[in-house]
């Protein structure tokens, strides 16, 4: 009896087990259920020309995700060099994951818009070293390289100018007006007028506080002054084949072949390739003549970041997303679809990429060119100054009035 009693035992507790197996089986959809149906908003802010390949990147980091949550990706265009002022106007309600020039890292940072980036390892190894170096503060990597070709350089047109030629810009301005068309570049935008300033002596950077600015552009000393600068400025305005124009009107102008050549960066190469075809040319920028000397033309260098806004409602999916844009993959995606220079070790090293006019161009004008690192009280007075030059100086206002104008602006504490 107790041997039957104890069978019987036995096959009482297995079919309780049985049963609370059964149980945990039967709650398993549920929870799948739950990650499924658990709805993640996020927002993303970039240039409006990425909008189209954001959204593929987006369309494939839903699918690599699928089932772990319904997400809802907007996409919202904003400036690259802007990006800092408007998130920092508003942290809370501002993007989750966001694009941003690399000069903005630090006071982004300061301002707690950025957290410092956990097992940043992987992203170091993968990255190129100053495409690392753009995105930390101190050592500590706050952002994802995104691109490491953030400078300009020169376009233009095979069928108008030789290689001789693009050496000189009043060379290429005097071939311009015979050809009734124009050479462009932005003196609306601080950023390009450093090519006239950047190998004369002339200097502007950043103060050790990190915020504000020095410049000596308003010199009277030295080889070349501040005032030769303007007046080389003046000469190259009054050519009839000179046109001061914004990277879109650029671009338009390449397109309906009024311009045939100009500044710009990587981000118009596909355009430009596809406006001229087989006479595309670029090249390093070319010398301009300043106190009676050729001067090579400088440029600001840099990179493109993505950023995760620290008061992100999904920080670990807004990483992962920031994670998914820059990853290898996509930036070799961005190079094929938008022909920027990738901050990935791998996809750099590529003979595609190496093949590049544009990527080739910007390597030789990397040796005139200066990382930049500016404080925000730069921009307007350069460009105040710089657009009384592209309009003639029509005042008649002392140049070294507008000068010391713009210095005291740029260092303005």
């Amino acid at each position: 009896m107790k041997k039957i009693g104890f069978l019987l035992l036995c096959f009482f507790l297995l079919l309780i087990s049985l049963t609370a197996c059964g149980s945990s089986q039967e709650a398993a959809p549920s929870l799948e259920h739950e990650a499924e149906s658990k709805t993640v908003e996020l927002t993303v802010w970039g240039a409006e020309e990425d909008e189209a390949l954001l959204q593929e990147i987006f369309t494939s980091f839903q699918s690599h995700y699928a089932g772990q949550a319904n997400f809802q990706i907007t996409f919202q265009p904003q400036s690259e060099s802007s990006c800092k002022d408007v998130l920092l106007g508003d942290l809370e309600g501002g993007a989750d994951v966001f694009a941003f020039a690399d000069d903005q890292v630090a006071a982004l940072a300061a301002a707690g818009g950025l957290d410092p980036i956990a097992d940043s390892t992987e992203i170091r190894n993968a990255s190129l070293p100053a495409a690392v170096e753009a995105a930390s503060v101190e050592g500590t990597l706050y952002a994802y390289p995104l691109t490491a070709d953030n400078g300009y350089f020169l376009y233009y047109n095979k069928a108008y100018f030789s290689d001789e030629d693009i050496q000189s810009l009043e060379r290429m301005l005097e071939q311009a007006e015979q050809a009734e068309r124009l050479v462009a570049m932005d003196w609306s935008s601080a950023w390009y007028v450093y090519a006239f300033f950047g190998n004369t002596g002339l200097t502007v950077g950043l103060n050790e506080d990190g915020l504000t600015n020095y410049c000596t552009w308003n010199s009277t000393e030295g080889d070349i002054h501040g005032v030769d600068v303007a007046k080389a400025m003046l000469a190259i305005a009054s050519s009839p084949g000179f046109a001061n124009m914004t990277d879109q009107e650029f671009l338009a102008g390449v397109q309906d072949g009024t311009v045939i050549a100009g500044v710009s960066g990587v981000w118009n190469a596909v355009a430009v390739q596809e406006a001229w075809g087989k006479n595309t040319g670029a090249a390093k920028l070319p010398s301009y003549t300043c106190a009676g000397r050729q001067v090579q033309m400088a440029s600001f260098s840099g990179c493109k970041l993505i950023g995760v806004n620290a008061y992100s409602g999904y920080p670990e999916w807004a990483v992962r997303l920031a994670e998914w844009i820059t990853n290898e993959e996509n930036q070799r995606l961005r190079f094929e679809r938008r022909g920027q220079g990738p901050a990935n070790i791998n996809v750099a090293n590529s003979s595609q990429v190496q093949a590049s006019q544009a990527i080739a161009a910007l390597l030789a004008q990397s040796e005139f060119s200066q990382i930049q690192r500016i404080g925000g009280k730069f921009w307007d007075p350069v460009s105040e100054f710089a657009l009384n030059m592209a309009a003639g100086n029509p005042s008649g206002a002392s140049l070294q009035a507008q000068l010391d104008r713009l210095a005291e602006g740029v260092t303005a504490r």
